[in-house]
């Protein structure tokens, strides 16, 4: 299915409480947001639209698109399946090595139309399972059907052997093709998903010859890199180890960091390291208590993940970030320590700068890209208009996401999904699930 155009003239969302989490713009009860393109062109009060398409927004919250810092779609076949005495890892790694392409594509699938349907614009797709370029096609091909604005991170084949690189040839010929094959106008990127020192089980380590020459091949391609690093606590040391190569820099982002020492925050601090938080799936999984007060105190670039479903269950990145507000008020035995506001911001542009992407989407600023959502606050969760922002993180729910737009595009529009056939999308995800346990 192809992404619907906009309509010629745009789109002219008249009468919300526009919240543009653009600092010199602040917020516009009753006000307007003007698209052109794939562009903000205007926010503010009483805009003309000159032929726009106009939506009413009245009793509407109108935000910035949320913005997902690491994800790891292609398992999301495997929703709720990590508790019963296997674990995360089992799970994922058993099962992933029987991943069909088909079956990577429906994972995939499967979280856009979750990410849709919960106002989450913007994925990071650390694909930790590719098992050849087919099964990175067919994550791609997900992506590009939903019409997310995603990076989408090559990586290794659940299960890969640690004395192994991963496919950089792979990575090489994707990112040659990418501009005709995959870029979508820009609203795809590339990106390596990089196993570093590997995982804290010996069993999991990486040889550094090897993992050396992954992020090198990476880096001569000019592509972001991510990696797991300090999660529990047996990786402890996993980022001291990484300062010590000499690998830290702002195109590498580290995920998790539970354990990090206060030496190691300083060496992500100074190389300028974006860190992404995953506070459900780091407290089931027993990583401990996130870290987000520390590594904002630490002047790091902060976004929150998602991580996977096949844990946490669910892609609800309200309770994300509520969970974020609650954990750091409750470490600070403080009901100010992070107001929620400023979580909705690492929700929102924080994320997308953790991303490299601060210019491009994260706030509602004209010039940048049309990224938004719509939140119907009729329902009786938010019936009661108070403080938008505090409402968006402590109340609000992915039901009450009327209308999504990226790049300009209708994603979902009064409730209903544009792009993908929820239907579909469901009986293709069971269908290949159950392929997948006959296999097994």
């Amino acid at each position: 299915m192809t992404v619907p155009e906009q309509p010629a003239a745009g789109v002219l969302i008249r009468h919300g409480h526009v919240l543009t989490m653009d600092p010199d713009l602040g917020d516009f009860p009753g006000g307007d947001v003007l698209v052109r393109g794939s562009q903000i062109a205007a926010v503010g009060p009483g805009l003309a639209g000159h032929g726009a398409a106009e939506i009413d927004a009245r009793g509407m919250i109108v935000a910035p698109g949320l913005v997902d810092t690491h994800w790891h779609l292609w398992n999301t076949l495997l929703r709720s399946m990590s508790d019963g005495g296997a674990g995360y890892f089992r799970v994922s790694v058993g099962l992933g090595r029987l991943f069909r392409p088909d079956d990577v594509y429906h994972g995939t699938r499967l979280g856009c139309a979750e990410a849709i349907s919960s106002g989450i614009t913007t994925v990071h797709d650390w694909c930790h399972n590719v098992r050849g370029p087919a099964h990175a096609e067919a994550g791609l091909r997900a992506l590009a059907e939903a019409g997310l604005r995603a990076r989408f991170s090559y990586g290794y084949a659940a299960g890969h052997g640690n004395d192994q690189p991963m496919d950089l040839a792979g990575l090489a010929a994707l990112h040659r093709d990418w501009a005709g094959s995959w870029s979508c106008g820009g609203r795809l990127s590339l990106g390596m998903a990089w196993r570093g020192p590997g995982g804290s089980n010996p069993a999991m380590r990486v040889p550094p010859a090897v993992y050396a020459r992954e992020i090198a091949g990476a880096r001569e391609l000019g592509l972001p890199v991510t990696v797991h690093a300090c999660g529990p606590r047996s990786a402890c040391g996993q980022i001291a180890t990484l300062a010590g190569a000499g690998l830290l820099g702002p195109d590498l982002q580290v995920v998790h960091a539970n354990c990090a020492s206060a030496a190691e925050l300083a060496a992500l601090g100074a190389a300028g390291c974006p860190v992404s938080v995953s506070p459900f799936s780091e407290l089931l999984i027993g990583y401990g208590l996130p870290r987000t007060a520390d590594l904002l105190a630490a002047g790091l670039p902060v976004g929150l993940s998602v991580d996977t479903t096949a844990l946490t269950g669910n892609a609800d990145m309200f309770a994300i970030m509520k969970l974020t507000q609650g954990l750091v008020n409750a470490r600070a035995e403080d009901e100010f320590a992070m107001t929620a506001r400023q979580a909705l911001a690492l929700g929102t542009i924080e994320g997308a700068r953790s991303l490299g992407l601060g210019s491009v989407t994260g706030s509602l600023t004209p010039g940048k890209q049309a990224d938004l959502i719509l939140v119907d606050t009729s329902a009786p969760n938010l019936a009661v208009f108070t403080d938008p922002a505090q409402m968006l993180v402590t109340a609000a729910q992915p039901g009450n996401v009327r209308t999504v737009l990226c790049g300009g595009r209708f994603l979902k529009r009064d409730g209903a999904l544009v792009t993908l056939d929820p239907d579909a999308v469901a009986a293709g995800a069971r269908a290949a699930l159950a392929a997948v346990r006959a296999r097994a």
